[in-house]
């Protein structure tokens, strides 16, 4: 079950910026009484099990309870419809955490998966400003936070924190945000967002 994905990562949640979860190995509570997040991850190069699923993106939606780590998340993945039958079904096995890596640390906090929806994925990232479009389910834009004492300086970062995508993450919120699927509508504009790349292998 070899397979290796490198790539861009963002998310937003319903959190006030920083999130507490995000901090806390997801043993604080969030700022609301669910914690709503899509995380996004574009794969810039990658195989899995020799099938190539580079320049292929998946986002994953979570709903779960106020204290993250006391698990029953809800959980439901968009792929890319530009993905084959088998770079589709590669994909959700790793995203899903059967083919291990990062992902299989958050399986035993899922109570429910939701499903899988195939959609046409926009991404873009350039550099400080990441948006997706998933269809007709999502659109979300984040940007970077710089200090604004020093607009030409370095984002903010988080380090040493537990996260799937990596344990440095940049700091960040969203300027619009807005998510029907799954049975789940909600807006997280104006709430905490995080970017930074991922490098996963198993």
């Amino acid at each position: 079950m070899a397979w290796r994905l490198r790539g861009t990562f963002f998310e937003n949640c319903s959190c006030d910026m920083v999130c507490p979860c995000s901090t806390s190995g997801l043993t604080m509570p969030a700022d609301q009484e669910r914690c709503r997040a899509v995380l996004v991850f574009h794969v810039d190069s990658g195989w899995i099990e020799g099938v190539d699923v580079s320049g292929l993106t998946v986002a994953v939606l979570a709903d779960t309870p106020r204290v993250m780590a006391d698990g029953g998340w809800r959980v439901g993945l968009f792929m890319d419809e530009a993905a084959s039958r088998e770079q589709a079904g590669m994909l959700e096995a790793v995203f899903s955490g059967q083919m291990g890596g990062p992902m299989a640390l958050l399986v035993p906090l899922i109570g429910e998966m939701l499903g899988v929806e195939a959609a046409a994925i926009e991404y873009t990232d350039d550099g400080r400003h990441h948006r997706v479009k998933i269809g007709n389910f999502a659109e979300i834009e984040v940007e970077d936070f710089v200090p604004p004492q020093t607009p030409e300086g370095e984002v903010s970062k988080l380090t040493g924190v537990f996260h799937p995508a990596n344990s440095t993450l940049t700091i960040a919120r969203a300027t619009s945000s807005r998510v029907s699927a799954f049975g789940l509508e909600f807006s997280n504009a104006e709430k905490n967002a995080h970017s930074a790349p991922f490098s996963w292998a198993a």
